[in-house]
């Protein structure tokens, strides 16, 4: 089943309303096309979403319409949709509900005294609850919580496989259940702020933020119960098998986070490394990159090359192009985002320029950072990837891409296709099409940088390059 309303995006529970605020600002990187906030009292769940970032509230609004007094836990929600309808960004927004009273401002939806309501990070494999799903065929969240309220929370977790990391607040309970499925594709952090328990989909939110040093990341297979004085205990229900998202690593998470005890900065430095050992063009005269993820990983490339790097491009946005809701939104936040530092425009002239890159998926952000270049009088232009081709047609002949969280569906306009989705581009191909030397790292390459980093190539989902389904075989 296909998600129509999430994806890469960020979760965080917490006792307080501020933390919960601080922390969800700070996952902001992994979603900007809306957010939403469930308070959670006792016996009463409310909940606001509203289109745009979270900065976009204010937080002594939110305690205006959440007073502390009158709850004692929330959610938030940060999304990055893959599917989602572009005139219904709020209504598919995080939460989602059970009952409740709608009140839709627009902009914003108020939604009050909600039976349950559910925030989610990943893409949940339905099939096993077929019977179950009524009329959510077209979106995995709500069809979930609705299970879980006719079911429980460990029937979720047998029947549901992957891929997520949700929460769960019941009108019926006093605590927050929180869940992360067996494979652990999608993160998820436990840590501690002034002496209480609480989750984010990364470290760094709450570290950042004053929370304590000291933390741990969720167990895969493992329910979690975060009560409202603070305190929190877990149940097992499966033994982990890890089929982490490599992703995650290459371009979702912070820099500053770690995953699953794995620094991101770590492994980005890795794969620069790796790159530099496969493709370094000798006729290269500037070495840079396209900003903002592969900083990390460009300085590592000159490291082992003995190069130079040079900043060419520069954003004024933090914004990342990857989550636009759509192509045209994607095109243009590549457009009005990405320029060229006029400082050194006088050495680009006459020159052949490397530039390393996260990933080439469809080809937006490299084509504009080419046509810059030439603008310049670049002559010549590498564009040098640190992930292997993403989107291939397997050697089983299944089409590949991601159905567990990544806005890269296996339908997408790879560029690594032909046209018509029957075969793979060749290198030359891929070449002639973005009109430029274009090298991936290898398959082989990623995961020995990922070992290095003290991550095993078996513990990745690897299906969006080629690799095996993570879970297909599991369905208890």
């Amino acid at each position: 089943m296909e998600d129509d309303v999430n994806s890469k995006c960020g979760i965080v529970v917490a006792n307080s309303l501020h933390d919960v605020y601080s922390f969800i600002k700070d996952l902001q990187h992994r979603g900007r096309e809306a957010f939403g906030i469930a308070a959670i009292g006792s016996g009463r769940i409310d909940v606001l979403k509203l289109k745009g970032t979270v900065g976009d509230a204010k937080l002594q609004n939110l305690l205006k319409i959440f007073p502390a007094s009158s709850y004692h836990t929330y959610m938030a929600h940060v999304r990055y949709a893959t599917k989602g309808r572009e005139d219904r960004v709020v209504q598919d927004a995080h939460p989602h509900t059970l009952g409740g009273k709608i009140v839709d401002y627009g902009s914003h939806i108020h939604i009050r005294d909600v039976d349950a309501a559910i925030v989610h990070n990943g893409q949940a494999c339905l099939e096993g609850i077929s019977s179950f799903i009524g009329n959510f065929e077209n979106c995995d969240t709500p069809a979930t919580l609705d299970y879980y309220w006719k079911t429980n929370e460990f029937d979720v977790m047998r029947n549901i496989p992957g891929s997520y990391t949700l929460a769960i607040a019941d009108k019926r309970r006093p605590e927050v259940i929180i869940m992360r499925d067996r494979f652990g594709i999608k993160p998820g952090y436990i840590g501690e702020k002034d002496g209480k328990s609480c989750i984010a989909s990364e470290n760094t939110a709450i570290k950042q933020n004053g929370g304590e040093k000291t933390g741990r990341d969720m167990t895969p297979g493992t329910i979690y119960y975060l009560y409202p004085n603070g305190s929190m205990r877990q149940v097992k229900v499966f033994d982990p098998i890890p089929r982490h998202c490599f992703f995650e690593w290459n371009y979702t998470g912070d820099i500053a986070s770690t995953l699953d005890e794995i620094s991101i900065l770590k492994v980005r430095r890795e794969l620069g490394k790796e790159l530099a050992r496969e493709s370094n063009p000798a006729d290269m005269d500037i070495l840079s990159y396209i900003p903002e993820c592969p900083r990390t990983s460009v300085e590592s490339y000159a490291e082992e090359s003995g190069r130079i790097p040079l900043d060419i491009f520069y954003k004024l946005k933090g914004e990342r192009s990857f989550f636009g809701t759509n192509k045209q939104d994607r095109r243009d936040s590549i457009k009005n985002n990405l320029f060229i530092n006029p400082a050194i425009i006088h050495l680009l002239e006459g020159k052949v320029v490397g530039l390393v890159d996260d990933s080439t998926i469809r080809g937006n952000n490299s084509l504009r950072a080419k046509e810059l270049l030439l603008e310049k009088g670049v002559k010549k232009i590498y564009l040098l990837n640190y992930t292997p081709k993403i989107g291939i047609i397997g050697e089983d002949g299944i089409p590949r891409g991601c159905m567990f969280g990544v806005d890269m569906p296996p339908e997408d306009d790879f560029i690594t296709r032909t046209k018509d989705g029957k075969r793979n581009r060749t290198d030359l191909e891929i070449n002639q099409e973005l009109e430029m030397n274009v090298y991936f790292l290898s398959i082989e390459g990623m995961f020995r940088a990922f070992g290095r980093a003290g991550i095993e190539k078996n513990n990745l989902c690897s299906f969006c390059i080629g690799g095996k389904h993570p879970f297909i075989n599991y369905r208890r």
